[in-house]
């Protein structure tokens, strides 16, 4: 693997216009702020233009010298650390750029103060200084760039400063600060802090402590406590504090070092280091309630570096980086916070922490010199050694895509791993670099020479006679001598094409070397991408053309190279959105037959044709495909072929090479792909010898492995295919036990099922082919998904109604009989013999629709269907007929309501009463017997006398044998009518008489 890739990130470079030598400098947001080490007490800014041009914006007073400084965008202030008699201060500048239009108003107030009207009118044409006055001296600071709130570091604490906008009245508007909470820490002395998003990193000279206030569920009980402050869980050392240990006055001349450690999430609690928070802020309905969370603690040991002992073994440059979500066009003004990324550095190596569900190191850096100080960006880390601008690559845009979309790594997206190795890009000679800073493409860069770097400079060594390292400009009147450069960092379309460039000498030498390279260019674009000025960018159509180009190279190489993550080919020609035509002129040369073809450019085609694309290969391409794929993997050529994309293939081509796989490896999915093709050339003797091969059954399933033979999709629809259309007319029961195989498979939805059918028939949206329900019924008798049975027992029921009330036969005969459908499925009742004598009386015309009409009442005898949900699909058949009368009578059944059923027969088929309480009336409901029955049926005797011999025959046969063995002889009696003939009842109650004495 290369380790130093000799690129140009640094483009031209300009010197700062200061008159003194600076002492510390910090960027804004198109300014740079200049504090110089001369007793003057001032700050002097600059604007910076394009290609790093500066000019001098103006000056400010400040208290004392700057010890400590910091810009934030948010808000548009400076804030510093200012020195004076030996006190130090916090100020924070705002409203400066008024000085640039020649205003010298400055107004002093003290944090919080309360402006009034006639004073405030005046900060729109003063700066305006406010003092934060601390009870302890700060000793660092850093600004949020999210919302622009100010962390103060001092001794044993860190103070917060919340950003707020006071509005003064209509016109003006005030920024100001509050103190709003304060960190107690136990014997820590920062020496740097880093602020970003409610997350704290902390450094000492050899700890490192990241933490995160998180927001938390205010109740009553827990206001006080919140008021007196909460203390993250701290472990006690013998029921003391650390400070007061019995063994600490005896250790006081020893030097102690601690073991390193490394505590990640939740383990970084054991670090013993308490923090207790103070609320500040005053208490008020939306007061927010903070608890801490531990994140990470590392504790470094002073010898641990791979150089060796190092005297100056101090930790320096902490940073949190924040990286956006991707921008669009709708969500421009709703930046979101993606991720948040912590680096840190001793002196000879950098490391760089992931902050999100989990902390995680990503990568560590290791430098060939001492450094003196890092500066992290998205796209790159920054570093400067004795002698040495270095550029190394970073990998914050691979893991906030991942943040982004936690599916990346699959066959439609893909991104290089978090885990790609780290290299350098460039190492720069400078003389003397003491200090470094970044903002937009700029690097800002302070070189101070001493007499060693100068008496070096005169007798050059063959570490600065390197051929990539350029001399920067120093000041040669006098020696030594300090400057201050800008240095503009060439575009990331520029070094992206460089990227690609060099990438071409490792082509066929160094195959991981290629790969790794322009993956360092895919994320370089990808950072520019998620950049939030993205949307503005005058770069925006480049870079976003730049990103699917370098998809394409890396699909390129991992087609072409033989790597164990060839399967990337695939997601990275999707990402570059490259038909597949134009991914074969790029891999597949004209005639050369002997081109051999790598795994990943395998993996790419195969399942780029498995998938249902519009896109249609030229016979041409078709045929050269079906050349590799069949050297490649004669396997998957059945499925290849039946591809979309290969629709314009010869089929003659297909077929032999068909029969050559088939001497090897005969299957019914290539049986079946040769029938295929033999309808495509009208080979119908082909087609019947192939279709003869196998029995229907194993046909019906040899359907599943390659579905694309029955129907293809396009545009999302499902269409059959010329094969369907011929089984339809030649083979329906095939073609419908085909298509069950593939819906209980999962290799067809029933909507979709219903779209293919009816496209098949030629049927309307509303109209319901014979096939259809066919398939329906078909699927009623294997189906064991009980999600979708009541919604097939619905269909069908809809449509055996709506044939019956529209009197409209089916198109074609139906594939099974109601007798078939009731031996092979459950759902489908034996008819109960009542309704044979309802329907006896019936009109005739019924008969033509014999087979709608039984087997409705058939899934109405059976208890598979819900009669509740079925009701209203049943109202189109009223009780005028026969059939409407089963089917209420049928329903009432089954819904128990036996004693509305039975009126309905006594008053419309009083025939079959006795019939129906034969078969119906048991159990709890055979009180309807005397109840009702006999009550009823005397009555109607009594009315019609002698001319209803059903009726007699019904009560003397049935009703009164049933009633006489199952009442008590007094019960019997009493339900007699009174003027009844006593020869019609007696044989009966000499029945129910014996009964008891036998009893």
């Amino acid at each position: 693997m290369v380790q130093l890739y000799n690129l140009h990130p640094f483009g031209s470079q300009r010197v700062v216009p200061c008159k003194q030598e600076p002492a510390h400098f910090c960027c804004g947001q198109d300014v740079l702020f200049v504090a110089s080490t001369a007793a003057s007490c001032r700050v002097d800014v600059f604007t910076v233009r394009e290609q790093g041009r500066c000019e001098a914006l103006g000056s400010f007073a400040t208290l004392g010298p700057v010890l400590r400084m910091a810009h934030s965008s948010a808000g548009d202030y400076l804030v510093t650390i200012e020195e004076k008699s030996k006190a130090t201060f916090l100020r924070a500048y705002m409203n400066w750029r008024c000085m640039s239009a020649g205003s010298s108003r400055v107004c002093v107030r003290m944090v919080g103060h309360k402006m009034e009207e006639s004073y405030s009118e005046a900060l729109k044409e003063q700066m305006s200084v406010v003092e934060m006055p601390l009870s302890d001296p700060p000793l660092c600071i850093s600004c949020c760039p999210v919302n622009g709130d100010l962390l103060v570091g001092c001794k044993n604490k860190l103070v917060i400063f919340c950003l707020k906008y006071r509005v003064i009245n209509q016109n003006l508007t005030v920024l100001d600060f509050e103190r709003s909470l304060i960190l107690h820490i136990d014997n820590l002395i920062p020496a740097e802090v880093a602020f970003c998003a409610r997350h704290i990193a902390i450094t000492t000279e050899l700890d490192v402590l990241i933490l995160k206030l998180e927001l938390v569920q205010q109740s009553a009980d827990r206001t006080e406590q919140y008021a007196q402050g909460v203390s993250a869980p701290e472990k006690a050392v013998d029921g003391g504090s650390p400070s007061t240990h019995p063994l600490q006055l005896e250790l006081d001349e020893f030097i102690i070092c601690q073991k390193p450690v490394e505590l990640l999430g939740e383990e970084s609690k054991l670090c013993e280091i308490p923090v207790t928070l103070e609320s500040t802020e005053l208490p008020t309905e939306d007061t927010k309630h903070f608890q801490v969370q531990y994140l990470l603690f590392r504790r470094f040991a002073p010898g641990q570096s791979p150089f060796g002992f190092c005297e100056e073994m101090k930790l320096h440059s902490v940073q949190l980086l924040p990286v956006y979500q991707t921008a669009y066009e709708e969500t421009e003004n709703k930046r979101k916070l993606l991720s948040l990324f912590c680096f840190f550095s001793l002196p000879h190596v950098g490391y760089l922490y992931s902050l999100g569900k989990l902390v995680e190191l990503i990568s560590t850096y290791q430098y060939s010199e001492k450094s003196e100080q890092a500066v992290l960006t998205p796209q790159f880390l920054h570093v400067i050694t004795s002698q040495n601008l270095q550029c190394f690559t970073v990998r914050c845009s691979a893991a906030a895509a991942r943040s982004e979309d936690p599916y990346i790594d699959t066959t439609v997206k893909a991104c290089p791993p978090v885990t790609l190795d780290v290299c350098t890009l460039r190492m720069q000679l400078f003389i003397g670099p003491r200090a470094i800073c970044h903002f937009k493409n700029h690097i800002i860069l302070l070189t101070k020479a001493d007499t060693e770097d100068i008496t070096e400079r005169r007798k050059p060594t063959r570490r600065m006679l390197k051929a990539d390292c350029i001399k920067s400009r120093t000041n040669s009147e006098s020696e030594p001598g300090w400057n201050l450069y800008i240095i503009n960092t060439v575009s990331t379309i520029q070094l992206y094409r460089e990227m690609v460039e060099y990438s071409r000498t490792y082509e066929n030498v160094k195959t991981e070397s290629c790969i790794h390279l322009l993956s360092e260019a895919h994320l370089l674009v990808r950072a520019a991408i998620m950049d939030p000025h993205f949307l503005k960018s005058d770069e925006k159509e480049d870079l976003l053309r730049a990103f699917r180009e370098s998809c394409a190279f890396l699909g390129d190489c991992y087609s072409r190279f033989d790597t164990k993550d060839y399967h990337l080919a695939l997601p990275y020609y999707r990402m570059s959105g490259l038909s597949m035509t134009e991914v074969l002129k790029r891999l597949v040369s004209e005639g050369d037959e002997i081109q051999t073809y790598e795994r990943g450019f395998i993996f790419y085609l195969t399942h780029s044709l498995n998938e249902d694309s519009n896109e249609e290969l030229s016979k041409e391409s078709g045929n050269k495909v079906l050349q590799i794929l069949y050297l490649a993997d004669p396997v998957q050529l059945p499925d290849i072929l039946c591809s979309p994309s290969m629709r314009n293939i010869c089929p003659l081509t297909a077929v032999k090479y068909l029969q050559k796989i088939e001497k090897m490896m005969p299957s019914v999915v290539l049986t079946l792909t040769k029938a295929f093709f033999a309808l495509k050339m009208g080979d119908l003797a082909m087609y019947e010898h192939e279709m003869h091969s196998y029995k229907e059954t194993t046909l019906a399933c040899g359907f599943i492995g390659q579905p694309r033979l029955l129907q293809q999709r396009k545009e999302g629809i499902v269409t059959p295919t010329e094969f369907a259309v011929h089984l339809k007319e030649m083979q329906p029961g095939l073609l419908v036990a085909a298509t069950v195989a593939l819906h209980e498979n999962s290799k067809i939805e029933l909507e979709e099922a219903d779209t293919f059918f009816k496209m098949l028939c030629n049927s309307s949206e509303n109209t319901i082919p014979q096939l259809l329900v066919d398939f329906w019924e078909a699927l009623l008798v294997v189906s064991s998904q009980k999600k979708i049975l009541q919604e097939l027992l619905l269909r069908v029921t809809s449509q055996y109604v709506w044939r019956i009330s529209k009197k409209q036969l089916p198109e074609t005969k139906p594939l099974k009989t109601t007798e078939d459908l009731i031996n092979s499925c459950s759902h489908f009742g034996l008819i109960v013999p009542w309704i044979a004598s309802i329907m006896s009386v019936g009109c005739s015309s019924d008969k033509d629709y014999h087979e709608d009409i039984s087997r409705l009442q058939s899934l109405l005898c059976s208890q598979s269907i819900s009669i509740a949900s079925v009701l209203p699909v049943l109202e189109p058949l009223t009780e005028a007929d026969s059939v409407g009368l089963t089917v209420r009578v049928l329903c009432n059944t089954r819904l128990g309501n036996y004693e509305e059923a039975i009126d309905q027969l006594l008053r419309r088929c009083p025939d079959a009463a006795v019939f129906y309480a034969q078969h119906e009336l048991k159990g709890d409901s055979q009180a309807l017997w005397w109840n009702k029955l006999l009550p009823e049926l005397c009555k109607r005797t009594r009315l019609t006398g002698n001319d209803c011999p059903v009726l007699i025959s019904s009560l003397k046969a049935e009703t009164l044998s049933i009633v006489a063995m199952e009442l008590e002889l007094r019960d019997f009696l009493s339900l007699l009518p009174e003027d009844g003939t006593a020869a019609f009842f007696l044989p009966h109650l000499l029945h129910c008489s014996q009964r008891k004495l036998l009893t």
